[in-house]
C-alpha cells in the first residue's frame, strides 16, 4: 500500500471554533491518515505491527465541530451515555474498492474544558483527539490493554511528527 493513501475530507462546524481552521485540522487528519498507512506497510516506528487495521488505499472522513447540546444528543442517541463527550467516531469498515469511511465528531467546548482541567494547551489536545478519531474510523480500538497500548503509541509517534508531545506523559 502506498505511504500517502487518497484522502476525502470534509470538515463542518455545527459550532464557531475559529482557533480549529480547516487547514488545521486536514493537517492533522492527513497525518493519522499518514501514521496508519505507515503502520500498515511496515514503516512505522510506532511498534503497532502486532494488531493492523484492515487495509485501505483511501479514506473518505467526515470532521464535525459540534456544541455541548449536540455533542450531549449524538452521545446519548447512539451511545447511550447521556453527556457530552470529547470525541465520537463513527467508523463504516473498508469497503470493497479498498476506501475506509467514517465519521468523527469534537465537542468544542469539552476539548475546551478539558484543556483547561488537564492543564494542556488547546490546540495540542484537540490535535490528540482529533488523530484518537481518526485511529478510530481506520480500524484501531483500545477495549482491552492490549489494543489501548498499541493505540496509543500510534498516537504518540503521529503526534510527534507534527511537534506535539506525548498527551499520556503526567
Amino acid at each position: 500500500m502506498s505511504p500517502d493513501p487518497l484522502l476525502s475530507l470534509a470538515i463542518q462546524y455545527g459550532t464557531q471554533a475559529p482557533e480549529l481552521p480547516r487547514w488545521r485540522l486536514r493537517r492533522w487528519v492527513r497525518q493519522a491518515v499518514n501514521g496508519v498507512a505507515r503502520t500498515i506497510a511496515g514503516t512505522g516506528n510506532s511498534g503497532n505491527q502486532g494488531y493492523l487495521p484492515p487495509t485501505f488505499t483511501a479514506a473518505v472522513l467526515t470532521l464535525r465541530l459540534v456544541d455541548l447540546e449536540e455533542g450531549q444528543t449524538l452521545n446519548r442517541d447512539y451511545r447511550d451515555r447521556d453527556y457530552a463527550t470529547n470525541v465520537l467516531t463513527f467508523e463504516y469498515g473498508v469497503d470493497p474498492s479498498g476506501t475506509a469511511s467514517g465519521d468523527i465528531v469534537l465537542c468544542v467546548p469539552v476539548l475546551h474544558r478539558e484543556a483547561v482541567e488537564q492543564n494542556k494547551e488547546l490546540l495540542s489536545h484537540a490535535a490528540h483527539l482529533t488523530v484518537h478519531g481518526v485511529l478510530h474510523a481506520l480500524g484501531y480500538d483500545h477495549i482491552d490493554a492490549i489494543d489501548a497500548e498499541k493505540m496509543e503509541a500510534l498516537e504518540i509517534d503521529i503526534l510527534g511528527r507534527i511537534g506535539i508531545s506525548d498527551p499520556y506523559r503526567p
